[in-house]
């Protein structure tokens, strides 16, 4: 695919860390979720900027799953929480490292933690809440740089990634998703949001070396 000149381009990587991976398998394990880093490493090669999202999370969250609820459950009547998951991705534990490899998150461009409220549980990286009123940045930060096209990958592909992908595009940017640089919770769940991601406009490449930059 052929993408703009490396100015025009941000990569973006959602949520690369070690709570969505067999290292932590009390949290949200995702199958070869440790495997991602070094694709996303060489997708961040073409573009100008890099950006980066944390799930940050605190260990009395009030979404928390329990016997009674377990995860998946519903939370009714709550505005910025829909389910109960386990606890994962807590600062100061090796579920909230990033994938080793990946930039400290000091050296990124641009990089967002979300979730910090223990009553929120945001998943796309654009937003904090559900109703995508409150704002990251990320979007700001892009349009403010002159970026037209954001190439994502991540974990999880049928939840953070997902979700970060349909706020990219209702944004307005042309986004592409390298499917060697995401993991998905289940196979079902990620085909169907690979095809909701693809009805709305997102591109697919197997790889980064399906990618060719234009010349400034």
């Amino acid at each position: 695919m052929k993408l703009p000149a490396k100015h025009r381009v941000a990569s973006l990587d959602v949520d690369a860390q070690y709570t969505f991976t067999p290292a932590c398998p009390d949290e949200l394990p995702v199958p070869e979720g440790d495997q991602i880093a070094d694709e996303l490493n060489r997708q961040a090669a073409f573009a100008g900027y890099r950006l980066g999202s944390k799930d940050a999370h605190s260990p009395q969250a009030h979404w928390l799953a329990t016997e009674q609820e377990p995860p998946f459950t519903p939370i009714a009547g709550a505005r910025n929480m829909d389910i109960r998951w386990p606890r994962h991705a807590v600062p100061g534990t090796k579920g909230f490292e990033l994938l080793a490899g990946l930039p400290h998150p000091a050296d990124y461009d641009f990089f967002v933690w979300k979730g910090v409220e223990p009553d929120m549980h945001p998943y796309g990286a654009c937003y904090h809440d559900l109703a995508e009123r409150q704002s990251t940045g990320l979007v700001e930060f892009l349009r403010c740089n002159g970026v037209s096209t954001v190439l994502v990958g991540g974990l999880a592909t049928d939840y953070c990634v997902h979700k970060t992908v349909l706020q990219l595009l209702a944004a307005g940017f042309t986004v592409v998703v390298n499917r060697s640089a995401i993991r998905g919770v289940a196979d079902e769940s990620s085909r169907h949001a690979i095809a909701e991601m693809i009805q709305l406009g997102a591109h697919f490449v197997h790889d980064a070396g399906q990618l060719e930059q234009a010349d400034d």
